[in-house]
């Protein structure tokens, strides 16, 4: 069980409701094609972050970890907004299966 007091951060979920190519992902990069569905009290937390090459250019990730009350309606796929910080949600996780709190392992990749 999360002790509310660590709950201090309030985050913004959106869904993408633009045009995905045929795998599911987004076409469009900007932000009028993401919608709130909820925003709620929150503990995030960065877990590790990591420099990589790729396409030639130095790029950098950090994850997180980030948990809230138990939604039914939080899939991967949507993104959290945390102050100037934009977050994917990469995995759902019903936190003991009771349907009480979620952990939500999410990635933000810095240009």
């Amino acid at each position: 069980m999360v002790d509310p007091g660590q709950m201090r951060n309030r985050i913004t979920i959106q869904r993408h409701n633009g045009q995905v190519d045929r795998y599911g992902d987004p076409l469009e990069l900007d932000s009028s094609s993401w919608v709130p569905v909820a925003t709620v009290w929150a503990a995030v937390d960065p877990v590790s972050g990591r420099e990589f090459y790729e396409a030639q250019q130095s790029q950098s990730e950090v994850s997180y970890k980030v948990r809230c009350r138990y939604r039914s309606d939080i899939v991967p796929g949507m993104r959290i907004i945390f102050g100037n910080h934009t977050l994917e949600i990469v995995s759902v996780i019903d936190w003991s299966m009771r349907h009480e709190h979620l952990l939500l392992m999410c990635r933000e990749v810095l240009p």
